[in-house]
């Protein structure tokens, strides 16, 4: 019975979604996405009633082909917080995909690829050894590139294909470590406070860590291996950006987080050169990506540099190798940067679909059009800055915490600091676009006044999209998403702020993994 359980959420979904493929050519899209939500749902039954009702670690071997090499499926406390965090998700994206999706074609394979996705990230999740997590994870790269491909452009197409050789690059570098790990006698299977100890942390193995951990760094956008994210992000249709950025980066995440606490002992890493290598590139990686965000003009690309800059939070909170503040603060993270990004990605599909605005420069008065998505956008974005009380703040307090706390007296200093900026930088460029949203007339006398130099840069400078009355005041009609939108955005925005209120919903949780 506890085996049909755990694989239950993993093969609904990829059977659902293959016969979708196969037969739901002709449906209509009424159809197809009640037929995705209902899968979904049930699927998400089976998460939430194995995270309730499986109280032990129950571990089961699928296959075994060699001793020591086996397919093993494992439900524990970290598995139940990210299993039910990326179905929760997937349901709703898929419900806003019913109403996006009219735009586009080819919505059988979109939405057979959208659920057999979560079938594999649900496989994920439950993976109880390091072989059963690289079957898993490169089977997500595979039915997630359709998803970046959907629109088959040239565009679309060059950017799937990067997208694809950026995760397989990854992949090969997680099988180089999964090899060195097998052939040096490394026990592979996850459990909680690792078993590679200081006497094994020879310099072949940490070179080992070292490159298992880039692999996967590769699906979570970490420097230098994060330039798909821009790309793939702006051509996907919103809703598959969403999940992109939100749940499948978290793919590369837990992969993380697997080898650094449940291969390797925490412990026997800090310290080493390993440590400082990979704090390094994920500071680089917040302070890239903030950066980047601030400058970026075109809305879906501003988002996925600030999915680069926000996951490395993730990161530099795994990479202080403790399981304190900094690994809570870490999990807050990756609970509150899941449900605020994909917000405000279909906050952006939503504008999209509604008013064909794709650039920053476009949204003037978008606030008045579109209040109540612009008020989830701008609830949303205060999670993703930080401000009391949402989770943002409370996972970037933790992480803040645990940096001053870091064994590497340097990044103690440098950790407090970057997480500062970034969060001034975040502020930068999200709340523009919900003063001009809302304030149309403040954000004209600001281009009023930058006007010649925009026409002495070349660019062009856009002027609120409204009509003007004989008075000189401009009217903006509404031109708001319906329910099928409004819903996913709104429960997930609040849901952040209901996270930073009672964050002892996530903190009792992570205070049992070890």
């Amino acid at each position: 019975m506890d085996l049909f359980c755990l694989l239950a959420p993993v093969l609904l979904p990829v059977l659902a979604g293959l016969l979708i493929l196969c037969f739901g050519k002709k449906s209509d899209l009424k159809t197809l996405c009640g037929i995705s939500v209902d899968v979904l749902l049930l699927c998400f039954i089976f998460v939430v009633a194995n995270a309730l009702r499986l109280n032990r670690e129950t571990e089961y071997v699928l296959f075994s082909f060699t001793e020591g090499l086996a397919v093993v499926l494992k439900l524990d406390t970290v598995g139940k917080l990210f299993s039910c965090l990326m179905a929760f998700i997937w349901i709703l994206v898929a419900l806003f995909s019913g109403e996006y999706m009219k735009e586009e074609k080819a919505w059988h394979r979109y939405f057979g690829f959208f659920i057999m996705t979560l079938g594999v990230l649900i496989g994920l999740d439950y993976a109880g050894n390091l072989l059963t997590y690289y079957v898993f994870f490169e089977f997500m790269t595979l039915l997630s590139f359709p998803l970046v491909l959907h629109e088959m452009t040239h565009e679309s197409i060059m950017a799937a294909l990067k997208y694809l050789f950026y995760s397989l690059a990854g992949a090969f570098l997680v099988l180089f470590g999964l090899f060195y790990f097998s052939t040096h006698g490394v026990d592979t299977s996850f459990i909680a406070g690792g078993t590679v100890n200081d006497a094994a942390m020879t310099g072949g193995m940490l070179a080992a860590v070292f490159v298992t951990v880039l692999g996967f760094s590769v699906k979570a956008g970490m420097f230098p291996l994060h330039a798909w994210l821009p790309t793939a992000h702006p051509v996907a249709p919103a809703p598959a950006s969403a999940v992109l950025s939100a749940v499948i980066t978290k793919g590369g995440v837990l992969g993380i987080l697997r080898v650094l606490y449940f291969v390797c002992r925490p412990e026997a890493l800090a310290g080493t050169w390993v440590q400082t290598a990979l704090l390094t590139l994920s500071l680089m990686t917040v302070f890239m990506g903030s950066m980047l965000a601030f400058r970026e003009k075109l809305l879906k690309k501003r988002l996925a540099y600030s999915t680069v800059s926000q996951v490395s939070y993730v990161l530099l909170g795994l990479f202080c190798l403790s399981t304190g503040d900094s690994f809570t603060g870490a999990m807050l993270q990756v609970v509150c940067h899941a449900l605020v990004k994909s917000a405000l990605f279909l906050c952006a599909g939503a504008i999209i679909y509604k008013t064909g605005k794709k650039y920053v420069s476009e949204l003037d008065g978008i606030g008045k059009q579109m209040p109540v998505t612009m008020f989830f956008f701008t609830l949303a974005s205060l999670s993703l800055v930080g401000i009391p009380p949402t989770g943002g703040f409370i996972a970037k307090w933790y992480l803040a915490v645990g940096a001053l706390n870091c064994d590497i007296p340097v990044f103690s200093v440098l950790g407090p600091a970057v997480l500062l900026i970034s969060a001034l930088l975040t502020a930068g460029y999200l709340f523009p676009i919900a003063i001009q949203g809302f304030l149309p007339e403040v954000a004209e006398k600001m281009k009023g006044a930058d006007l010649e130099k925009s026409k002495a840069d070349g660019s062009d400078t856009a002027v609120a999209s409204g009509a003007r009355t004989e008075s000189g005041e401009t009217v903006y009609e509404k031109n708001e998403a319906n329910w099928m939108m409004l819903l996913p955005i709104g429960l997930m925005s609040v849901l952040a702020l209901v996270v930073g209120l009672f964050p002892g919903i996530v903190t009792n949780l992570v205070s049992q993994i070890f």
